[in-house]
């Protein structure tokens, strides 16, 4: 017996991968809905070998079903989630929206699994920040082991975090620097993205921080230790997918590399690649479409007594997203709901 599962925005990036993933993973389910908005109506996405035709999310009846991928922004989620919720269907948000919310877990299920029975109190969980879910799988089984005391990251995000839009920009601009009387000016990002790096991702807030730097903190904060301090530098990048962070983690305890190497090693959700050779490490182009959360470069920090460097690459749109949505997926099936 399996579950009766609606995607959300399955016209998307993140929601055809959802799509993908539900169907790479043979997730368990008697009945499938893609839903998106009526601009998008009838439009065909693909679940495994099947071809299936979007439905009217606006008429949408969620009143029977199990769950619900969300993949449509903060503002149409905050529409359509509570009708879903109030109805008895789990929502399982990739948006910003209730991140923060203390009512609602934020999930990353090789981090925190024991938080997915929060989900009672609003029927709603919670998807993290593509750049946080990669870096707090690499964090926890350190911090099970030597307590971490402070995180300084820098990110170097793919132009796919800001959706289709971005990759189109990325694309038209390179074409443009070969053609100059095609001059392609920015609009998605806020100066040229082709053969450049841009360390603003998301608004300005008072304290000089953006705010993808400021939900990398206070999403660490909640999935894994509130009394980890963290800062971080969040940098776009002229890459199409895959994010990757430079991590320096001070901890309460000495930890060696190389048992710092076996620990992840032995990790859910990591693959360690970390040869000190040429090519011995990964980049973005190497990680995407895979589910790992690939770590390289790992080295003591000789600055500070306890402290070390590591280098984390994973595709967003899986990890960052779609997967990690379905993980969650799998462990509410699993913990709670007990169906398939």
């Amino acid at each position: 017996m399996g579950y009766r599962v609606a995607v959300v925005g399955a016209t998307g990036n993140v929601g055809r991968e959802m799509l993908n993933i539900l169907a790479e993973r043979q997730f368990p389910i008697d009945e499938i809905a893609v839903l998106a908005s009526r601009k998008s109506l009838g439009s065909e996405v693909s679940f495994g070998d099947r071809t299936l035709k979007t439905t009217d999310l606006d008429t949408f009846d969620f009143t029977g079903w199990d769950m619900a991928l969300f993949a449509i922004g903060s503002d149409a989620t905050k529409i359509y989630a509570p009708k879903a919720a109030a109805v008895g269907c789990v929502v399982i948000d990739n948006s910003s929206l209730y991140r923060y919310d203390p009512d609602i877990p934020l999930i990353v299920p090789e981090v925190n699994p024991q938080d997915i029975h929060g989900y009672a109190k609003k029927n709603i969980i919670a998807n993290p920040n593509c750049s946080t879910a990669q870096m707090v799988v690499a964090l926890k089984p350190l911090h099970d082991r030597a307590t971490i005391k402070r995180v300084v990251v820098s990110t170097y995000q793919s132009v796919s975090g800001a959706g289709t839009k971005g990759i189109d920009e990325l694309w038209d601009q390179t074409k443009s620097i070969y053609n100059p009387t095609d001059s392609k000016p920015p609009r998605t990002f806020t100066k040229q993205i082709a053969f450049n790096v841009i360390p603003h991702i998301d608004v300005f807030l008072d304290s000089g921080d953006t705010k993808e730097e400021w939900k990398m903190v206070a999403e660490t904060k909640k999935i894994m230790d509130t009394k980890i301090k963290v800062t971080a530098t969040c940098v776009r990048v002229p890459v199409f997918v895959g994010h990757s962070e430079a991590i320096n983690i001070e901890f309460e305890d000495f930890l060696d590399e190389d048992e710092a190497r076996d620990i992840l090693r032995e990790s859910p959700g990591i693959m360690v690649i970390d040869k000190r050779e040429d090519g011995g490490y990964v980049t973005p182009v190497e990680c995407v479409g895979d589910f790992a959360t690939f770590i390289s470069r790992i080295r003591q920090d000789s600055t500070i007594d306890n402290g070390l460097n590591l280098w984390c690459v994973s595709d967003n749109l899986r990890k960052g997203a779609a997967l990690n949505a379905v993980q969650i997926a799998e462990l509410l099936g699993r913990e709670v709901l007990k169906k398939g």
